[in-house]
């Protein structure tokens, strides 16, 4: 056979055995496998793997943005009617968030470590500066309150307080007061009587430059899919915040890393030191960010539902059996006593009440929802939404009565004795008519009496 022929043969042999061993190999997925099986064992929390070194101090810039509800009509509120608030914001700060104090143990199975969160603000990427006035609940206020409704002697100095400066249920703050804290009068005041007390509230006052605990993470030598797990939290691996064990569970990481190889019937679970609680998100779509194929996974709404919707949830009713609802979450139990719900920004995916209860709520999906977008193959997330909201629960509180002062007394008493007099000057006009037209018939009865009988009255004489 010609050579020229030779090569053409076995030109046309090899294509047909690449062919048939291509196929196969994409019918397999060998290769899938292999690169997956790679991932599942580079992608652990260990010195000098590019895994350990995201998970340390994650390159990818992080903002925080805060949004406030301006109330409009804080007089009508106190006479019983719903809250009319302006959304204000956002006031955007560069979260850094590195992990300190790294300590690997049990053979390089699990690590120990603090996530110390530190907070630059953005100006250009805000709707403005932090001095930025919001009138809002006095959340001070309200906790104390809350904490001494049931200790008479205590509420009415607190009363007494409150009246003596003015101080009422709503207070206008700078968006940096409220964020990362300011000494409160009554605080000041109480913390004479209960040293515990801390005189400086802020929403954020103890996060800035701090940490929310130790964490004891599964590096994920054993188990890929422990990967960042969390172990334990403040040395404990169940909470003690809520009336179950189930939902006292610690599960999953805490929401910055997830293990490689994810697929779309999974879910992700999340531990969550802002709600005190584990949640999990679900496979919602396909998405591509920056040219990066990823899963996008979201809360569902059963997360927040009330027990009737979700049983599961009965131990987040707090006292117990108290649930407020679908999409609301009371977390005053860990948040020493101040009456804090949380929910989704306007109250997204909870039940009607809410949103009609306040005016100004207009949830959407697309603006109010969390969601996570994950590269499947790493576990990488690439783009995050978190969204929460924070409210605060005010009820009329019998024992903090307001009395008013013997000043206003004084002043309103008079104010009451000439309403008094004006109200009821038409009857005081029937009263002396009834009593002049009574003299009137007096006199015209004396009027009519025979002179005979006025002359039988008369004495005797004798001559």
């Amino acid at each position: 056979m010609p050579l020229k022929s030779c090569c053409v043969y076995t030109t046309g042999a090899c294509s047909v055995l690449l062919l048939i061993v291509g196929i196969a190999l994409a019918l397999s997925n060998v290769f899938h496998h292999v690169v997956e099986s790679t991932a599942e064992k580079e992608v652990v929390l260990k010195n000098g793997t590019e895994a350990f070194e995201a998970w340390e101090n994650p390159p990818a810039p992080i903002y925080m943005q805060f949004y406030f509800f301006n109330l409009t009509n804080p007089e009508e509120v106190l006479y019983g009617e719903r809250p009319a608030v302006v959304e204000i914001g956002p006031y955007t700060y560069r979260e850094y968030r590195p992990m300190e104090q790294v300590d690997f143990s049990d053979n390089g199975t699990k690590v120990t470590a603090v996530n110390t969160k530190t907070y630059i603000f953005q100006r250009n990427m805000s709707f403005g500066p932090e001095s930025d006035l919001i009138r809002t609940v006095n959340i001070p206020a309200i906790t104390v309150m809350e904490i001494f409704k049931d200790h008479s002697f205590i509420a009415n100095l607190i009363s007494s307080y409150m009246r003596g400066t003015r101080e009422g249920l709503f207070t206008t703050r700078t968006v940096g007061e409220l964020l990362w804290g300011y000494e409160d009068g009554l605080l000041k005041a109480i913390k004479a009587l209960q040293p515990e007390i801390d005189d400086v509230f802020g929403l954020f006052s103890k996060n800035n430059a701090s940490n929310d605990g130790e964490y004891v993470f599964f590096t994920g030598q054993q188990n890929y899919k422990d990967f960042a797990r969390v172990d334990t939290w403040n040395s404990k691996s169940l909470l003690d915040f809520w009336t179950s064990d189930e939902c006292n569970m610690i599960n999953g990481t805490n929401g910055a890393s997830f293990h490689p190889v994810i697929t779309k019937n999974e879910t992700l679970y999340m531990f969550s030191t802002d709600l005190c609680r584990s949640l999990y998100a679900e496979y919602e779509q396909d998405v591509t960010v920056k040219g990066i194929p990823g899963y996008r996974f979201v809360i569902p709404s059963k997360v927040f539902a009330n027990k009737t919707v979700n049983p599961d949830n009965a131990g987040f009713c707090v006292p117990t059996g108290n649930c407020l609802g679908s999409g609301v979450l009371n977390v005053s139990t860990c948040k020493q006593g101040a009456p804090i719900i949380m929910s989704s920004p306007h109250f997204y995916q909870a039940d009607e009440k809410f949103v009609q209860d306040v005016s100004g709520m207009r949830p959407k999906k697309e603006q109010h929802e969390t969601s996570i977008d994950i590269n499947p193959l790493t576990g990488i997330i690439l783009q995050a939404e978190k969204r929460l909201q924070v409210n605060v629960y005010v009820e009329k509180i019998p024992t903090f009565s307001v009395v008013i002062d013997d000043a206003s007394v004084t002043k309103l008493r008079a104010i009451v004795i000439k309403q008094n007099v004006v109200v009821n000057v038409p009857f005081m006009l029937i009263g002396l008519a009834i009593i002049l037209g009574a003299v009137f018939m007096f006199l015209i009865w004396r009027q009519k009496v025979p002179d005979s009988t006025a002359a039988e009255r008369q004495p005797l004489l004798s001559s």
